[in-house]
């Protein structure tokens, strides 16, 4: 089965992180999403990916190259404008469909889903699609699918309050086709009914476009519920917290660094100083840390980052690079520069 990866949108909720980076590219961990993800898709089996790309595309490109670094076979599709969540796919159908079924994953989704087992469940049942979906405290922040005792999906709900919801299972944005799904996109000539005036044509949205087709036609299609760490990274906040947890290893993806005490990592042997230490800490390799930092974790410093002497982080994601000044303060949020042109 190949998989496709989802790295074209503008990532407008993760802004001003993404004025700096695509969102596939912003780091947990000090590497970006999107390697934690080609590791997934790596450690179930899947080898051949294509990832399409709209903005900053080269910053994508230019870190994954052909993928070999990550031990897949990557290649790039490039969208003048994004095409919507569909519209990209529907343009890789040929790369898509060598096989009966093919994986689409978002390329900034931070997850450790177990996708053999999903895999699994698809190629069990006779439906054209399978939905990773994970029960959720609030409604309101996700599209909901709901769903038949058998698991097969009845129909959507979009961010509803809780109080009128008739499901708590989320649409994690992952999901595995059978390659009879590309029959039932709309024709080229008709519009998407989520296209803005400035979309191009070809832009095809699932929610809008493709499920609303699949329930009217009652094509079998089902939901798979799933109870592993997700995290859409939706938001700043999110961002920070995603980090948090990977710190705290609440997901299970790679943490670069050596534990030099209970919770306390530190890349390429660098040396932590005589400030505060407060677990959990990541810090990257190259940091110059001056006298009395203070670090209260959970904080990730990124590579090559230098910190004033006397300076205080808290929840905190330090961008690789970045400089504070003696006595600066970075408490729950992030802190980074644009390059120099």
């Amino acid at each position: 089965m190949r998989a496709m990866i989802l790295a074209a949108g503008l990532g407008k909720r993760l802004r001003p992180l993404t004025f700096l980076m695509p969102k596939p590219m912003a780091p947990v961990l000090n590497a970006p999403v999107m390697a934690h993800g080609l590791r997934l898709l790596v450690r179930h089996g899947f080898g051949e990916v294509l990832a399409n790309v709209s903005y900053m595309p080269e910053q994508i490109e230019r870190h994954f190259g052909d993928g070999a670094g990550a031990g897949v076979e990557l290649g790039f599709s490039r969208e003048e404008k994004p095409l919507g969540t569909a519209g990209g796919v529907a343009r890789a159908s040929e790369f898509l469909t060598v096989t009966d079924s093919f994986l689409v994953i978002s390329g900034d989704a931070l997850t450790d889903i177990d996708l053999a087992a999903m895999r699994e469940a698809h190629l069990a049942h006779d439906g054209i699609a399978t939905l990773a979906t994970k029960r959720v405290a609030d409604s309101s922040e996700f599209g909901v699918a709901i769903t038949g005792e058998d698991g097969r999906i009845q129909g959507f709900q979009e961010k509803p309050d809780p109080a009128e919801a008739l499901s708590d299972l989320a649409n994690c944005g992952i999901y595995m086709f059978r390659s009879e799904i590309f029959d039932h996109f709309p024709p080229p000539e008709q519009r998407s009914a989520a296209a803005g005036p400035d979309d191009p044509p070809g832009f095809v949205d699932w929610a809008m476009d493709v499920f609303p087709r699949l329930l009217d036609a009652d094509i079998p299609f089902y939901s798979h519920e799933f109870g592993s760490y997700w995290n859409d990274i939706g938001s700043i906040e999110e961002y920070v917290q995603g980090n948090a947890d990977a710190l705290a290893g609440a997901v299970a993806i790679n943490n670069p660094g050596t534990e030099l005490a209970e919770g306390v990592f530190v890349t390429g042997g660098g040396d932590l100083g005589a400030g505060g230490v407060k677990p959990p800490v990541l810090v990257g390799a190259g940091c110059e840390l001056g006298e009395g930092v203070d670090l209260h974790g959970p904080v990730v410093v990124g590579d090559g980052c230098r910190i004033g002497a006397g300076a205080m982080l808290r929840n905190a994601v330090v961008l690789s690079g970045a400089q504070l000044g003696d006595g600066a303060v970075v408490a729950g949020g992030v802190y980074g520069a644009r390059a120099k042109p």
